[in-house]
């Protein structure tokens, strides 16, 4: 019998650095209140945690232009442009969490919209991240993340296009996608910016799904990186269990594999892993 469990499951830079820097505001900042633009990260059990300690979560435009002042704490996916700004036209303590890597692709889509590129990002729309990226590229830019959207993007004659992706977007399916097209345009500049942590995180989540009887991915059900996770793990091994916590897990469903693997998205908590991976090994 074994369990094992990926080296990559949890907290990655970015993530820990965002939590890391709403905590150190709470012990540091007693007087002034303490807000989060958005979620801080995409696990609802670090977000619970953190509002029981008196963080508040601003959820819209009308929120935040409706406080006076306080500590905003950008979260890691980033904000809009316009979002952006209204915070630096009020009267707050701005801290950006933003993940320096994304931060690096909104400097990438704002440097080719300026040089005239028209900027496909690919990626979920409705992603914090997507629509931070999206609001500064440029009038033309477009979201892609699908097979039928990219085989229907039409560029224009000579028309110069930057492609770069979502962070935590599936590293085989951009690659898809960008082969699609690339086909369409001999003007194609392609910059691979799904992050490095999320590229290894996948690679060995597939590696141990495919050498065991059953597979926990533990994550956020909001979590992009996770559902991507899961959707590598299923295809490889499929008795693939998505959880958040261990509560969502049936362990009667192991009882007769002699072998389980554990990986967790980048928003995850390690006391979260560790309670399922030892729970797991007890019923061993």
């Amino acid at each position: 019998m074994q369990v094992i469990k990926a080296k990559t499951a949890g907290f990655c830079f970015g993530v820990k650095r965002a939590v890391d820097t709403v905590y150190e505001q709470i012990k540091q900042n007693s007087s002034e209140k303490i807000y989060t633009y958005g979620p801080i990260i995409h696990n609802g059990e670090v977000v619970r945690d953190l509002e029981e300690k008196g963080v508040v979560v601003l959820r819209s435009k009308k929120e935040l232009e409706a406080i006076g002042h306080g500590t905003v704490i950008i979260r890691s996916h980033g904000v809009t442009q316009e979002i952006y700004d209204i915070l630096k036209s009020q009267n707050l303590n701005i801290i950006d969490a933003t993940c320096p890597f994304v931060k690096k692709i909104h400097n990438i889509v704002r440097e080719h919209s300026a040089q005239g590129d028209r900027i496909v990002i690919i990626g979920n729309p409705e992603h914090p991240e997507v629509q931070g990226i999206f609001s500064r590229a440029g009038e033309k830019a477009v979201v892609i993340q699908s097979a039928g959207e990219a085989e229907n993007f039409s560029p224009g004659e000579n028309e110069k296009i930057c492609i770069v992706s979502q962070t935590t977007f599936n590293y085989n399916k951009f690659k898809d996608l960008v082969e699609i097209i690339s086909e369409k345009s001999y003007y194609v500049s392609v910059l691979n910016t799904i992050c490095n942590a999320t590229k290894e995180r996948q690679t060995e989540a597939e590696s141990i799904a495919e050498s065991v009887d059953a597979m926990i991915v533990i994550g956020d059900k909001h979590s992009s990186n996770t559902q991507k996770l899961f959707e590598i793990c299923r295809r490889a091994c499929n008795n693939t269990y998505y959880i958040q916590t261990l509560d969502d897990l049936d362990l009667n469903q192991l009882g007769s594999v002699e072998t389980v693997g554990i990986t967790a998205g980048a928003s995850t908590p390690n006391n979260i892993i560790e309670e399922v991976q030892n729970n797991v090994r007890i019923i061993f």
